[in-house]
């Protein structure tokens, strides 16, 4: 594996047998950034293709096709976003909106059917910073600049944001989880690396209102809230009617003592 590089989660191009971005930790400590505003972010190109490819081959213990890096550095399918300081990749990110209907058999239950039909979700295949700069905040801007992507008007129907990673990666999974992702479901023998199966989880959050397929806990506290509103609500109106109930009496006998007076 690379030993320049640490990359989250997960599978690529929604595959699940592929090897994990992973590598062995670096011995040498990591570098403080003067400011994270020091750090640039842009969308990758064609021109940063040899130099991704280069990284990659370090970080994988298989070669991927020429096709794969080809899409993230020039097809608009993919939200791949690099981080650059001094001239330099020290960041990257790359995620796409998928189609409710098409994702996977494992991954539809992230969404309730009702909402899924015409939902979207953002899946992040990787996410990953230089082992020298992390600690600096690059992966949490990163994310943000997805996020903030994700959640404009144009991307409305983008309902949830997932990821696939290997249940030993804690890092990964303590700095998703940081970032409010929560864990969906296990995944068993879902990677293949290196010959072995090993599992894998799913963490998810969700945006644009979004919300995971509700239990039966979800629904009683649901029709709870419904009678503590109605509740309130009759309170309120029968309050209401009251005070219209004694304005016309006070109304009516009013009239008739008037009516008693002219007599």
């Amino acid at each position: 594996m690379a030993q320049s590089f640490t990359w989250f989660p997960v599978n690529h191009l929604g595959s699940p047998k592929n090897s994990d971005r992973l590598h062995t930790l670096n011995e040498y400590p990591p570098v403080p950034l003067c400011s994270v505003n020091d750090v640039q972010l842009r969308f990758l190109c064609p021109d940063d293709l040899e130099e991704v490819r280069t990284l990659c081959q370090d970080w994988f213990p298989i070669d991927y096709p020429l096709s794969w890096y080809v899409d993230i550095t020039s097809s608009t399918r993919f939200y791949a976003l690099a981080a650059v300081y001094n001239f330099s990749i020290i960041g990257l990110i790359v995620a796409e909106i998928k189609s409710y209907n098409k994702l996977n058999k494992e991954d539809r239950g992230i969404l309730p059917e009702s909402m899924g039909r015409d939902a979207e979700v953002g899946y992040i295949l990787s996410l990953g910073v230089h082992r020298k700069y992390r600690q600096n905040g690059i992966g949490s801007l990163l994310l943000d600049s997805l996020i903030n992507h994700l959640t404009t008007a144009e991307r409305h129907k983008v309902k949830a944001i997932f990821l696939h990673v290997l249940t030993t990666n804690r890092t990964a999974i303590l700095f998703y989880e940081r970032r409010g992702f929560v864990l969906h479901c296990f995944l068993p023998y879902y990677y293949s690396i290196r010959g072995k199966c090993k599992d894998g989880f799913t963490y998810v959050t969700y945006i644009n209102e979004g919300h995971s397929p509700w239990s039966l806990y979800d629904y009683l506290k649901y029709w709870c809230s419904l009678i503590v509103t109605a509740g309130g609500l009759c309170s309120y109106i029968c309050g209401r009617m009251r005070r219209v109930f004694r304005w016309a009496c006070r109304r009516t006998v009013s009239r008739f003592n008037l009516e008693q007076d002219d007599d």
